[in-house]
């Protein structure tokens, strides 16, 4: 970030380094997926908890205390400061809440399920090669049965031969549709909500940079650290897209491709946001209160609960005190300086 220069160009160049540390976890999809499952779950929870311990402070340190000194002093409430900032801090949350209400449940999948599901399919795919060969040659030597017989034997009626396990079939009427469609359709669902979950972290950065100037209390120093923060913990997102793509059998330039894709919505939400607060000057604090209600549901509505959900909660609450630590030394010191 650059501070002499205009609101919208600081609003740019801030998201688009938060786009930039989405597009290098995705990157190392290439590197983890090498590991076990086990250490996959490890690494995503914790990262996860990283985050939101970084989310949780750039929210108050960036977005609260500034939005509360400005309805404060420069609007003149006093007491009432509080009203505007927890308007807009209800606010965002209900926004993000009524957008994951009307989104299918489905398209909020824990995305390490989508990645364990396909290696387990992967393996059990390959297993089940091995056990096609040994029947094949079972036939050639027995010549008792047809091919057909034997796959019937074996649950296999698939026309080209080759394995469909009962776990790889939809319910209902999607019941025929293979485990590959039925991945595509999971993977591009999670991709959507990681993106949605984005939106209002480009309005907290775009509504931190059209403040500059406007308010004695809305400084750069609180809008390159929001900045720098919400970058920071944009790694695990894109990695959370990546991975799951590439265990999938997806190629590692297809699964980064998506992975960056879904931090590209920060910089249209941050502009938008720089462009509302800084034509209507007094929307600062209610703005400020919104990108950090729609933050802080985000963090205890899905982060949390998806990093706690594989059995590293502990972990997890260890990293999110590491993140807070950190967003919060980085606050102190730029602003002591």
């Amino acid at each position: 970030m650059i501070q002499d220069v205009s609101p919208f160009v600081q609003t740019i160049l801030g998201t688009g380094l938060t786009w930039f540390v989405t597009a290098l976890g995705s990157v190392f999809c290439f590197i983890i997926s090498s590991h076990s499952v086990h250490l996959q779950n490890q690494i995503l929870d914790g990262c996860l908890g990283f985050s939101a311990g970084i989310m949780l402070a750039a929210s108050f340190w960036s977005l609260l205390d500034p939005a509360l000194e400005m309805a404060k002093n420069d609007l003149g409430l006093g007491a009432y400061a509080i009203v505007p900032v927890i308007s807009g801090l209800f606010f965002g949350a209900i926004f993000v809440g009524m957008v994951e209400y009307f989104l299918p449940a489905q398209w909020f999948e824990p995305a390490l399920d989508v990645a364990i599901d396909s290696s387990y399919m992967q393996r059990k795919v390959n297993s089940m090669e091995l056990l096609n060969e040994s029947h094949k040659t079972t036939d050639s030597l027995m010549n008792k049965y047809t091919e057909s017989d034997v796959r019937l034997r074996r649950g296999d009626t698939s026309q080209n031969g080759s394995y469909e396990s009962p776990e790889s079939l939809e319910d209902g009427d999607n019941r025929k549709q293979p485990k590959r469609m039925l991945m595509t359709r999971r993977l591009w669902l999670l991709l959507i909500a990681i993106t949605v979950h984005n939106i209002p972290e480009g309005l907290a950065v775009g509504i931190a940079f059209g403040g500059v100037g406007q308010y004695p209390h809305a400084t750069f120093s609180h809008a390159s650290n929001l900045a720098i923060g919400i970058a920071i913990q944009n790694f695990p997102e894109g990695l959370a897209v990546s991975l799951p793509l590439y265990s999938a059998g997806y190629g590692f330039l297809k699964s980064f491709w998506y992975g960056q894709l879904s931090g590209l919505v920060e910089p249209c939400a941050g502009l938008i946001g720089c462009l509302a607060v800084h034509f209507f000057r007094k929307l600062q604090p209610y703005a400020l209160g919104f990108a950090a209600g729609a933050m802080v549901f985000v963090v205890f509505d899905d982060v949390m609960p998806e990093s706690h959900s594989r059995g590293h909660g502990r972990l997890s609450s260890i990293m999110g005190l590491i993140g807070f630590a950190i967003m919060m030394c980085l606050e102190v010191i730029t602003e002591s300086n």
